[in-house]
């Protein structure tokens, strides 16, 4: 039988060594790192879900793509979410899924699948710090507007 929790791979990997990672303080940090992973050819095509991971120092350890699905949604496995938060240590995360669409407002399944992964984190000790949803050019912070 394989082990499928090996197969887990992290898209963005800091080339640098211990205490040069990338640093998160807000959500404009977040976003940055993630849309220098994000392809932009498929941003307006089709959903997907990342998942920005971070030690306590709040520092980039990698970039995981969770999901991808069509032009109006993508199913997000909370027990694959949170094996990927465990597999690779990660004390804190930042949930990311785009709008093929272009509007930032979050839907109402976007605050639902939110809410549960956060309570489910917070189970396994790991912070839930923000939920963002890009589009070209822009992003909507959960955190940001008090939401989370």
């Amino acid at each position: 039988m394989n082990n499928i929790i090996s197969e887990i791979e992290l898209t963005y990997k800091p080339n640098f060594g211990e205490g040069s990672r990338v640093r998160i303080s807000n959500s404009q940090d977040a976003y940055k790192v993630i849309i220098a992973s994000w392809n932009m050819n498929t941003i307006e095509l089709r959903e997907e879900f990342k998942v920005l991971l971070l030690n306590r120092a709040s520092e980039v350890l990698g970039v995981h793509t969770l999901a991808k699905g069509g032009m109006s949604a993508c199913y997000v496995d909370i027990k694959l979410l949170l094996a990927v938060a465990i597999k690779s240590a990660a004390s804190s995360i930042i949930l990311v899924h785009n709008h093929p669409n272009g509007n930032l407002k979050p839907s109402e399944a976007d605050k639902i699948i939110c809410k549960k992964i956060k309570k489910a984190s917070e189970y396994l000790d790991v912070k839930l710090l923000d939920n963002l949803i890009i589009v070209k050019g822009e992003y909507y912070s959960f955190a940001d507007r008090n939401v989370l």
